[in-house]
């Protein structure tokens, strides 16, 4: 994934007075892109690799923004997420991950995050999602999921909701335990 730079300008021209920006993700490479590509867009960005850096941050100061990945070496980016949120409601946080699922999507917006792209995405994406107008509404996916996909997003909503219990979730399923291990194990259909 490469972190595009976008012309004078269009350097912040819809970047609000507070231009806060905590980017949080444990792929150091990736981090640094992103948070050039964010401050060449008038960001002010700081940095962290993990959730206990994200969380420092968050004390040493509350950005008016954030991109967060989901998963981190050291846990779950949804943490970052939700004490953002406890300290700074009105913060708009996106969620990053290359293991996307509805289960995680909806839990990310219950916590507060105000979108969820799926890994890669580019600088513009993640930008566009920081200053959309809360009013808006997201343009329709121009490819739509699989049949297969849906069927796999269903799984793994009910493998979330039973707290990533597979007895649990084959038992509701009504599906046979190694049957849902093994559809557990593989990648998410396209």
């Amino acid at each position: 994934m490469e972190a595009q730079l976008v012309s004078p300008t269009q350097q912040s021209a819809h970047v609000p007075q507070d231009n806060t920006l905590l980017i949080v993700d444990d792929d150091r490479a990736f981090l640094t892109r992103l948070a050039r590509a964010m401050e060449t867009r008038g960001f002010d960005v700081e940095a962290a690799a993990s959730v206990a850096e994200g969380l420092a941050s968050l004390k040493r100061r509350t950005p008016a923004f954030a991109v967060v990945d989901m998963r981190l070496d050291d846990g779950n980016g949804i943490d970052v997420i939700a004490a953002l949120n406890d300290v700074r409601p009105d913060a708009r946080a996106v969620v990053l991950t290359g293991y996307g699922n509805i289960a995680t999507a909806v839990n990310a917006v219950k916590l507060g995050a105000v979108d969820y792209l799926a890994k890669p995405a580019d600088a513009d994406d993640v930008y566009n999602a920081l200053i959309a107008s809360p009013d808006a509404k997201a343009p329709p996916p121009e490819n739509p999921m699989s049949a297969d996909r849906v069927r796999w997003e269903h799984i793994q909503r009910v493998y979330e909701l039973c707290n990533r219990n597979v007895s649990e979730t084959a038992r509701r399923l009504n599906m046979h335990r190694r049957t849902l291990q093994r559809i557990l194990a593989k990648r998410a259909p396209k």
